[in-house]
């Protein structure tokens, strides 16, 4: 169900990513899952209904989008949103705010990084250009689709190095 509306958003829907500072279990992400749900099933603009969608993605992620084809989201219904998630992060005694924290892959799991910490990894090798990171910036569903998990090379993370 939840995909379906997911499949059904423009690639131009705008999308908001909150990272966590570290992997949810899969019981916090089920718990989590239901109020993101239930938060985009009512999210709404100036009265209108917002076509949204709400999921945590590799048990570390909440992402949000919204396809403002058909209405869009004003800066009260983004408040709204700001004001859930750090309702979410109060209930759950979880982070997801905190822009100093990277995430990147290596050996196939997603690693986190303090972002003072994240040049030292680099020059110690544990990191490279080729490291894949995850682009919490980007701003629609198809670029999540196609340029979410990216090389460090072609990514904002490279100015960090």
């Amino acid at each position: 169900m939840i995909m379906d509306v997911y499949e059904k958003l423009s690639s131009k829907s705008r999308v908001w990513i909150y990272q966590s500072d570290k992997r949810f279990s899969d019981e916090l992400v089920e718990k989590l899952n239901a109020q993101l749900a239930s938060f985009a099933e009512n999210w709404t603009s100036h009265n209108r209904q917002l076509f949204s969608f709400a999921k945590v993605f590799d048990n570390t992620f909440v992402v949000l989008m919204v396809d403002e084809t058909m209405a869009g989201a004003s800066g009260c219904s983004i408040d709204k949103s700001v004001h859930f998630i750090q309702s979410l992060e109060r209930e759950f005694e979880i982070s997801l705010m905190n822009r100093k924290i990277l995430t990147y892959k290596s050996d196939g799991e997603i690693q986190f990084s303090d972002l003072n910490d994240f040049s030292t990894l680099y020059k110690e090798g544990k990191i490279s250009d080729d490291t894949l990171v995850f682009d919490t910036l980007i701003k629609t569903k198809g670029d999540f689709e196609n340029h979410w998990v990216k090389p460090l090379h072609s990514s904002w993370h490279k100015r960090f190095v």
